[in-house]
Parts: C-alpha cells; sequence; structure tokens
C-alpha cells in the first residue's frame, strides 16, 4: 500500500479527517484539485458540537482568537429601520455545555487553522492533484491522481457535491434543486457601513432589491448575499446597495470572492461502497438556513477517523449511524428555507436547539449498549456532557483519541476516570460508562465485568 486511508477534498470535512488520522498516528494523503487554498466564507457558522470537535483537534483556541458572536439583525425599508432582533439568544457556559452558542467564522478561515494543524501533526495537503478515476478489490482501492495510479486501503470523498468519487460510485444523490431562487454571495468591503449588526434591506415591491450584509467575524468584510443579480461585481453591488439603502455614503470595493447558489437539497441512500467512504457535501447538501452543512460534514469526518483507525466491523457502523443523521439535518434546514420565503421577522430566527447539534445520537447503533438496570436521561448512543472530574473537566479527560472510562459513586475499573460533578448524566448510583473516541457514550452498565467485553470487541 502506499497509504492507509487516501482523503480526496481538502475542504473543513476532508481537513478534519486528516487531523483526526494525522493525531492517531494513521498514514493517510489529503489531496485536493484546487491549486490554492479556498478563500470565501461560504458556511460561517460553526454549531456548539463542532466546536466541541475543535476542542478535542486541538484548534479551538484558535477559533475562538479569530471567530466572534453572530451581531444582531437590523432590517430595513430604504433608510428606515424596521425591526432589529438578535440572532438568537445568547446563553452562558454551563457545566455540562462548554460552548453554548455558535461562532461566527468565514470557511477559509476555518480551512486554514485546521491546515496549520495537520502541518503540526506532521501532514499537508497536495494542492493541484485531482482524482481521475478508481477502482476497489478485496484488498484495497488504487486511485489515480493525475493518471498515477495510488494504492490505498481506504478511499473518502470528501470532494464536495459534485463529487467525483460517489460518481465513480454510482450511488444516487436524491433530491431537487430549486431553479427559481437563485442567490448571489459574495465577500466585500463596504465603507460607511457599520459592522455592529447584520444588514438587511427588503421589500414587499418586487423592483426593489433584497440584500443582506453581513460583517464576517475576524476579517474586515461583509458577506453579502443577494438574489437580484446574475452575477456580483463591485459595480452591481454598489448600484444594488445604492438603491436599497437609498444613501449614497456607503462605498463597495474589494470584491474577493463569489458564488452563485441555488436552493439544492440532496442526499445519497449509501454513505459506503466497499472500502470507499462518503462524506460532507459529497454525502448531502443543504439549504445554507441553520447553519448545518459545514457543521454535519464535522460530524461525519469525526465519527469515521477513529473507525478508519481500527478497521474492521466497526467501519460498518458509519453509515448506520450518519446516514440517518443526515437524513434529519436536512429536513431542519429544509424547514427554516421555506420559513425564509415566507419572510416576517421570524424568517431568520434560527434560535432552535436542534441547530446545535448537541441532541444527536446513536441510540439504535451495534456500538451503543445500555446495560443499567435503571437507565437515566443520558443513555448509551448519546453525547457525553461535560461535568467535572476533581479538578478537570469530564471533557478534558477524554481529549484524546482513545476510548475512556468514566467511573460513577462507588463503582470502578482500571485505569477510569472518577466523575465528581457531572448532573447532566443523570446517573443515580454507581455506573461505568464507556466514551467512543468521537464523545459518545458507546457502553452504560452497572458493573465492571462489562466493560471489558465491549472494550476487547470495539477498542482493538
Amino acid at each position: 500500500m502506499d497509504t492507509r486511508v487516501l482523503i480526496v477534498g481538502a475542504g473543513p470535512t476532508g481537513l478534519t479527517l486528516a487531523c483526526d488520522l494525522a493525531r492517531r498516528g494513521v498514514a493517510h494523503r489529503v489531496v485536493d484539485r484546487d491549486p490554492g487554498t479556498f478563500a470565501g466564507s461560504r458556511g460561517k457558522g460553526l454549531q456548539p458540537r463542532t466546536l466541541e470537535v475543535f476542542a478535542d483537534l486541538g484548534v479551538i483556541d484558535q477559533v475562538l482568537k479569530h471567530g466572534g458572536p453572530y451581531p444582531p439583525m437590523r432590517a430595513y425599508r430604504g433608510r428606515e429601520v424596521v425591526w432589529e432582533r438578535p440572532m438568537r439568544e445568547v446563553s452562558p457556559p454551563r457545566d455540562d455545555v462548554p460552548y453554548p452558542n455558535g461562532l461566527m467564522l468565514p470557511q477559509w478561515r476555518t480551512c486554514l487553522i485546521l491546515r496549520e494543524r495537520l502541518a503540526e501533526l506532521g501532514g499537508r495537503v497536495e494542492t493541484g492533484v485531482e482524482l481521475t478515476g478508481f477502482e476497489q478489490d478485496d484488498d484495497g482501492v488504487t486511485a489515480y491522481l493525475d493518471g498515477v495510479p495510488v494504492r490505498a486501503e481506504y478511499l473518502v470523498g470528501a470532494d464536495g457535491g459534485r463529487s467525483t468519487v460517489r460518481r465513480g460510485l454510482g450511488v444516487g444523490f436524491a433530491g431537487e434543486t430549486d431553479e427559481e431562487h437563485r442567490q448571489v454571495i459574495a465577500d466585500v468591503r463596504i465603507s460607511g457601513l457599520d459592522r455592529n449588526h447584520w444588514h438587511f434591506w427588503a421589500s414587499d415591491d418586487p423592483v426593489v432589491p433584497l440584500l443582506g450584509a453581513c460583517p464576517m467575524a475576524g476579517t474586515d468584510s461583509f458577506q453579502v448575499t443577494t438574489t437580484h443579480l446574475e452575477e456580483a461585481s463591485v459595480e452591481g453591488l454598489q448600484e444594488l446597495l445604492t438603491r436599497a439603502s437609498g444613501r449614497d455614503d456607503l462605498v463597495v470595493g474589494d470584491l474577493t470572492w463569489s458564488s452563485s447558489w441555488r436552493p439544492n437539497v440532496r442526499m445519497v441512500d449509501r454513505y459506503r461502497v466497499g472500502r470507499v467512504f462518503l462524506a460532507g457535501d459529497a454525502a448531502h447538501v443543504h439549504a445554507p438556513t441553520g447553519g448545518q452543512g459545514l457543521n454535519t460534514g464535522v460530524q461525519d469526518a469525526y465519527n469515521l477517523g477513529w473507525k478508519l483507525a481500527l478497521g474492521g466491523e466497526v467501519l460498518d457502523t458509519y453509515e448506520d449511524e450518519r446516514l440517518p443523521v443526515a437524513a434529519e439535518v436536512l429536513g431542519i434546514s429544509s424547514a427554516l428555507f421555506r420559513r425564509a420565503l415566507r419572510g416576517g421577522r421570524d424568517a431568520v430566527d434560527r434560535s432552535d436547539p436542534a441547530l446545535k447539534q448537541l441532541g444527536v445520537n446513536y441510540r439504535g447503533s451495534a456500538l451503543s449498549v445500555e446495560l443499567r438496570a435503571k437507565p437515566g436521561t443520558v443513555r448509551a448512543g448519546d453525547r457525553a456532557p461535560d461535568g467535572w472530574c476533581g479538578d478537570r473537566r469530564v471533557h478534558e479527560v477524554l481529549t484524546g483519541p482513545g476510548f475512556a472510562v468514566l467511573a460513577f459513586g462507588r463503582a470502578r475499573f482500571p485505569g477510569a476516570h472518577e466523575v465528581t460533578y457531572a448532573p447532566a448524566f443523570d446517573v443515580v448510583g454507581d455506573a461505568l460508562a464507556v466514551v467512543r473516541p468521537d464523545g459518545y457514550v458507546g457502553l452504560f452498565a452497572d458493573t465492571a465485568d462489562e466493560v471489558s467485553p465491549y472494550l476487547d470487541r470495539w477498542s482493538r
């Protein structure tokens, strides 16, 4: 084998997977046909569960340094402010949820942070390298990179909605594209416009533009969105902004990235074919409402990384766990988009707790074994809440690439971390929890003799 895992695509999904494999010492290559680095803001919202993943991968400090909260939204009709409201309620950190609020960070910065972390772990992205085909057999995958054969044990397609890997597999991508609602997105500077609000100009009159301008955290640019242009240009955006706002003191300049987007809601019916796996936008594409797409891709990668490291039957659980999650998230983002089309103040309300992705669970998975006589609120398959093990946070002792055992009450197991305060687990009496490398409870048991068989089966 030339490498153990070949990752095609170096967006947030592929980079998350590469970082996870690198810290486990798993031989891998990550290639991307783009000769440079992604330059756009695109997926700018990081949900609380993604922040927990980034904490485990060692990049949370950089994410918090460069990111910021979403500003309050302000809607206008011309010069007049017609309403103003926060995007969502801001919650204080809790013992069980260290990052309760979403964070704004342009996608290019997220990718840069992950690339830098990958380099720290000894990896790198091979840019300007294109997958031109592949074939697989019982022992591995032969992929052709710019026509040159490369042999890998596994291939992962994290190469976006137009995935070459997915097409090569012949996996269906069911769904629909809404040709009626087209949107242009662009990163620009706008002098004269305050950066303390996410600005919207709208009207019931179809000849008056619909325009949004969101100040991007950690930058001096705005992400501008509009349905009234075929393509972005400084001149076109300037004319649109002046007409929508009724102001001539707002000056558009320095367009650094733009994209034309139509609502595209699709997903695969398989996440795996033999030794080839799909993740991120290669497996599911969403409406942007709710900020779910990038985050769901990160969760795909975080679920897959440790399973690729172990190999064997644990790989069968990737599709079983992630496909239902993608279907549910697709429904949430689509419902939000339909609500946005109806307009009004509720159109941009993104306070639904499901958007934070903290409630995602794998209770039906073969990896989730609940053996307690009296289970509590948190069960096998659920995200492990935070709490305290003496003077250390639960999530701190869980950090790293391996399984961990938590001991509640008087229960004991060799190497287990004794939980001293974690009410969110809702454990009464004595219990032991085996937490998977991706932070989900795999096993809940009353006695120690039930822990070793689980670890023997799934952690080796």
